[in-house]
């Protein structure tokens, strides 16, 4: 899946899928507008892609201190581009990690 189809998955389906990484299921609904239940996915993750994306939300939320913290634990640099580019950035990272798992 590519970033033109995730979000034409997004459009349609009013839930994420589950068998999405965590990491993923974030972008998912922060795209949606839901960034309360976007973090909420992270609470507990401790994996660098997850750190990236809370990283992004901090940023996002205006928190620049806890946005930077996250950055540096995810082992990304701070991203200082438009928000909607750096969605677009991190989740195609992700998808084509999630689509090499995925390989025959």
């Amino acid at each position: 899946m590519n970033t033109e189809e995730f979000l034409r998955l997004i459009e349609k389906q009013r839930s994420c899928p589950q068998t999405l990484p965590k990491a993923l299921q974030a972008m998912w609904y922060d795209k949606k507008g839901d960034w309360s239940k976007a973090h909420e996915i992270l609470g507990n993750a401790s994996d660098a892609d997850s750190a990236w994306v809370h990283a992004y939300l901090h940023r996002k939320e205006g928190d620049l201190n806890n946005a930077r913290f996250w950055y540096q634990r995810s082992g990304q640099p701070e991203f200082l581009g438009e928000l909607s580019q750096e969605w677009e950035q991190i989740t195609s990272v992700l998808l084509k990690k999630v689509n090499a798992t995925h390989e025959c």
